[in-house]
């Protein structure tokens, strides 16, 4: 067993995996007296620096024409939140090329960086799915009382169509007050008919 093994140091799962040419936020904790307060130095990423301490990286901004580096350790306590604000698109490790530079010379174009996101709905799905697991004893309730149900609805349909049936049957029985009616015409008519050749 080699002494880097033991010496080397896990990486901070709040940092991002930084790279030259981001251009990043850096929140550090500042110490006045007993008091503390959270300062925030953004600027472009000039170099990173890996080793078995946990390495370093190098930030670069320009503040009233004038150029201001800062070297933050990846493992310091002091170092309490680094976001990364665009990606930096460049064909350097080390970017000191900027310290000779000033204004549009200096910028570096924007580096596109697709997000993987899931969509709402899914995410939702996923997440009740997760939290809330099924209890075999629950489904098996809930089959029975859906067999219940379709039982009730079975039992009711042989009475509904003897219902309905028995209804047709009367109605085909009763005659109509509209065929009475005519039918007592019809008769009516049949016997004027009847009584006139007998007139003539």
């Amino acid at each position: 067993m080699d002494t880097a093994s033991v010496m080397k140091a896990k990486p901070r799962a709040d940092i991002p995996v930084l790279s030259p040419g981001d251009t990043v936020k850096v929140s550090s904790k500042i110490v006045e007296g007993e008091k503390e307060r959270i300062q925030v130095f953004q600027g472009v990423v000039i170099k990173v620096s890996r080793s078995a301490d946990g390495g370093n990286f190098t930030v670069r901004r320009v503040s009233h024409g004038i150029g201001v580096e800062r070297t933050f350790p990846m493992l310091s306590p002091l170092v309490a939140k680094v976001e990364i604000v665009r990606h930096g698109k460049v064909r350097r490790a080390r970017l000191f090329y900027l310290r000779d530079r000033s204004g549009k010379a200096a910028r570096i174009k924007e580096r596109r960086v697709p997000r993987k996101t899931k969509p709402i709905a899914v995410a939702e799905e996923v997440e009740t799915a997760e939290a809330e697991p099924v209890e075999p004893e629950a489904v098996e309730a809930e089959v029975i009382e859906a067999e219940a149900e379709v039982e009730q609805v079975e039992d009711v349909q042989p009475e509904a169509e003897a219902e309905v049936a028995a209804e047709v049957k009367a109605e085909v029985e009763t005659p109509s007050e509209e065929a009475t009616e005519e039918t007592e015409a019809a008769e009516e008519t049949a016997a004027d008919d009847q009584a006139k050749p007998e007139e003539a």
